[in-house]
C-alpha cells in the first residue's frame, strides 16, 4: 500500500506539471494570436485612411469636372463604388477581428478560472474551509458564465455568417 501511494505521488506532481505547462502553451498561442490580430487592426487602420483619401480626390474630381467626358465620370463613379465596397468589406472584417479579441479574453478568463477551480477541487472535500468551499462555488459560477458569454459571441459570429451568405 506504501508503494502504490509512492508511485500516486510521484504522478501527481508530473500530472500537474503538464496542465500547467499546457496552460502556458495555450497562454502563449492566445498572445500571439492576440498580437497578430492587433496587427491586422492596425494595418485596416491604415487602409482605412488611405481609401478615405482616395474617396475624397474622386468625390472632388466628379464634383469639380462637370464638364469631363461622360465616360470620364463614370469611371470615376465606378472607382468610387469599389472604395466603398472595399471598405465595407475592411469594416467586416475589423467587426470579426473585435469579435476575436473579445473570444481571446473570454479565452483567457476561462483558462484562469479553470486553473482556480481545479486548485480548489484537488483540495479533499474533508479539508476544505467554508471560505474554500464558497470560492470554489463562486469559482464556478464565473466559469459558467464566461462560457456563455463565450456560447454568445459564437451565436454571434454565426448570425453574422448566416446574414453575409444571404446578402
Amino acid at each position: 500500500a506504501l508503494e502504490e501511494k509512492l508511485g500516486q505521488e510521484e504522478k501527481y506532481p508530473t500530472w500537474r506539471r503538464t496542465v500547467a505547462r499546457r496552460a502556458r502553451e495555450d497562454q502563449m498561442k492566445r498572445f500571439c494570436r492576440a498580437q497578430a490580430i492587433q496587427r491586422r487592426l492596425e494595418e485596416i487602420e491604415v487602409t482605412f485612411r488611405e481609401l478615405e483619401q482616395q474617396g475624397t480626390k474622386l468625390e472632388k474630381l466628379l464634383r469639380a469636372e462637370n464638364e469631363s467626358p461622360a465616360d470620364l465620370q463614370t469611371q470615376w463613379t465606378n472607382q468610387l463604388l469599389y472604395l466603398v465596397q472595399k471598405k465595407n468589406n475592411l469594416m467586416s472584417e475589423e467587426s470579426d477581428l473585435m469579435i476575436a479579441v473579445q473570444e481571446l479574453k473570454l479565452e483567457e478568463q476561462q483558462s484562469q478560472l479553470d486553473q482556480k477551480l481545479r486548485s480548489y477541487m484537488n483540495k479533499e472535500g474533508t479539508l476544505k474551509t467554508l471560505e474554500e468551499y464558497q470560492a470554489e462555488q463562486e469559482t464556478l459560477k464565473q466559469l459558467v458564465e464566461v462560457v456563455n458569454k463565450r456560447n454568445v459571441l459564437i451565436q454571434l459570429q454565426e448570425q453574422k455568417r448566416l446574414s453575409e451568405l444571404r446578402a
